[in-house]
């Protein structure tokens, strides 16, 4: 069980917290179809992937380089705690990594004992901050299931709380969690790892980091728009995501079937969409009633009260 974060949100964290838990990013389709669209490809103004732990420069993966982050191109900030304990570079053992399984980000990480940060010049704008993980036992460093709970602060967005990646993983050897933020002009993207301070020799681990610029307004609401309603919502009132808001991904499914999505055949962005294929169906059945359009509704006289 993991234990219960003291850590001060801010005011946007307070109002959105529960909202954002439940935040689905969801390609909608009533009834399965299939069409051929011919979608230009977005090209992302910054296309960040961060091999934490490895100091060896672009390495390829589908044509798409990561950078190790010992190769000088990011700022790496350490603070360290009374033991003077600095990050350390690890590499996972490899008979435990299968095969099915990329090496990289995942053969190497970056563990500390302190908090560490890393330090990314971008552009303004929304972006997404893409998290990997591989829970797995490293060399000098305890048992990830009850070591490894940390914090990820992105600014001054709280990302994870007392996060312990092993009781995420949900029994999946490798995975990501991701968000969305706005940068402001000038800003700095500052990505913080904090070992919990409630556990004796807690640490904070990262194997793999990705930026990737987003159209934007692609999730928030654009200023010219007045919001969304919710039901039951009183009239007038709305609903608005705004850039003052970090979001997390829970689920993106591609509704109507077929297979699943990778980030390389997404249209720019780097985005895994899940199939429907009766994961997340409890029928599958189409959701669309036939209606007959040759029928003429008129309406006549007054609706009493």
């Amino acid at each position: 069980m993991e234990i219960p974060s003291k850590t001060t949100f801010s005011v946007q964290n307070l109002l959105f917290h529960s909202f954002l838990r439940l935040f689905f990013f969801v390609q909608y389709l009533v009834v399965p179809v299939t069409a051929d669209f011919n979608v230009t490809r977005y090209n992302p103004i910054e296309n960040i992937a961060i091999d934490c732990g490895s100091s060896v420069g672009d390495k390829f993966l589908d044509d798409r380089p990561w950078v190790g982050d010992g190769s000088g191109k990011f700022s790496l900030i350490e603070q360290q705690n009374n033991n003077n304990k600095p990050s350390v570079v690890k590499a996972a053992s490899q008979d435990s990594l299968p095969s099915s399984v990329n090496p990289f980000p995942y053969s190497t990480a970056r563990l500390s004992y302190s908090q560490f940060t890393y330090s990314i010049p971008l552009t303004d704008g929304q972006k997404f901050i893409r998290l990997h993980f591989y829970p797995t036992k490293y060399p000098d460093f305890g048992d990830p299931s009850k070591k490894a709970f940390f914090s990820v602060k992105a600014g001054n967005f709280t990302l994870l709380s007392n996060f312990s990646v092993s009781l995420h993983a949900h029994r999946e050897v490798t995975f990501f969690k991701e968000f969305c933020v706005n940068l402001d002009e000038g800003q700095r993207l500052n990505l913080s790892f904090t070992p919990s301070p409630y556990i004796t020799d807690s640490y904070a681990f990262i194997n793999g980091i990705e930026v990737v610029s987003m159209p934007t307004n692609l999730y928030y609401t654009p200023a010219s728009d007045e919001g969304v309603r919710f039901v039951g919502q009183a009239q007038g009132k709305t609903y608005r995501l705004e850039n003052n808001t970090a979001l997390e991904n829970m689920y993106r499914i591609k509704v109507g079937g077929g297979k699943e999505i990778s980030p390389e055949e997404d249209t720019g962005m780097f985005r895994r969409w899940l199939s429907d294929d009766n994961q997340y169906l409890t029928k599958a059945n189409p959701s669309a009633l036939p209606v007959n359009t040759s029928i003429d509704i008129n309406f006549s006289g007054t609706i009493q009260s």
